[in-house]
């Protein structure tokens, strides 16, 4: 499921082309994704002009002239992709026989530079969803959420308030989106392994007796800014399924360092441990047994 590196990938591909852009008719191919498509969601989108192309964790935010903002959610196998730009054959999903049926909406947009195209929101498996509101308030999606870790409201110390006391695994804890957003499996089984912090480790032992951030705590923050902006820069990690505005694949699976490689030598110098592999809370978690011993 993509994670904020791959949503962000997708905010850069479709912003040059998009922020500007005119919906002139949108055809909905099905009623609904995940959950039903917004009440009126044709009505509400024609005529407007996309004004930002944002994003909030892990959903893509398109800001409308009107004053309505349109979430997105890519789900597992959810993508955005235009017609016109090179880009005109479904994404090549690990499935077999995935074809424009899964063509889920089409906007026909006119953009000022650009001229006229066709956005698609494709997704075989209707994992993702789409949501409509005025205010973030509104959208029961953004309610909660933690700060951005490629912010300035995130830092050890701000964890820390929230880790002290916690008993719940360091792991878990990084995936609670009320806690940091837009961070998953992936992103913090890496930042883990660079700070060498091991993932069944309670989170309040991250803290001291006065609630302050430990060193180790200190490196996380770190660690997670540094996994976040290297995986953007490589375009995301396509496992399975993730495609960016272009169809293409992101690289930084190639630069995994723990995560789906049980079996194989850890990547930090001198260290000799070999990766592992455990489940928590119904997930994977990889991590090296040898050099994440942290705090």
């Amino acid at each position: 499921m993509p994670e904020l590196p791959e949503v962000e990938t997708v905010r850069r591909g479709l912003e040059p082309w998009l922020a500007g852009a005119r919906i002139d008719k949108v055809t909905l191919n099905r009623a609904d994704l995940r959950f039903p498509f917004p009440e009126g969601l044709k009505d509400a989108l024609e005529g407007q002009t996309v004004t930002h192309v944002g994003r909030r964790a892990k959903y893509l935010l398109l800001s409308l002239s009107g004053g309505k903002t349109l979430l997105s959610h890519l789900g597992m196998t959810g993508s955005w992709r235009f017609a016109e730009h090179g880009i005109d054959k479904p994404p090549r999903y690990y499935e077999p026989g995935t074809e424009p049926k899964h063509d889920h909406m089409v906007w026909e947009i006119a953009h000022p530079r650009h001229g006229k195209s066709h956005l698609i929101y494709a997704d075989p498996r209707r994992f993702g969803f789409i949501d409509l509101f005025e205010r973030p308030e509104d959208s029961p999606f953004l309610r909660g959420l933690g700060p951005e870790p490629l912010g300035n409201d995130f830092s050890a110390a701000e964890m820390a308030e929230k880790f002290a006391g916690k008993k719940t695994p360091i792991k878990s804890a990084l995936l609670d989106q009320r806690v940091v957003a837009g961070l998953g499996n992936i992103y913090v089984a890496e930042a883990l392994h660079r700070a060498h912090i091991l993932p069944t480790i309670l989170a309040g032992k991250l803290v001291t007796a006065r609630g302050k951030p430990k060193q180790a705590l200190d490196e996380l923050a770190i660690a997670v800014r540094e996994v976040l902006i290297e995986a953007i820069e490589v375009g995301g990690s396509t496992l399975r399924d993730f495609r960016n505005a272009e169809g293409g694949s992101g690289y930084f699976q190639h630069r995994f360092a723990v995560y789906d490689r049980e079996g194989q030598a850890c990547p930090t110098p001198l260290c000799t441990g070999i990766i592992a592999r455990i489940v928590q809370s119904g997930r994977s978690t990889f991590y090296c047994p040898v050099c994440q011993k942290r705090p």
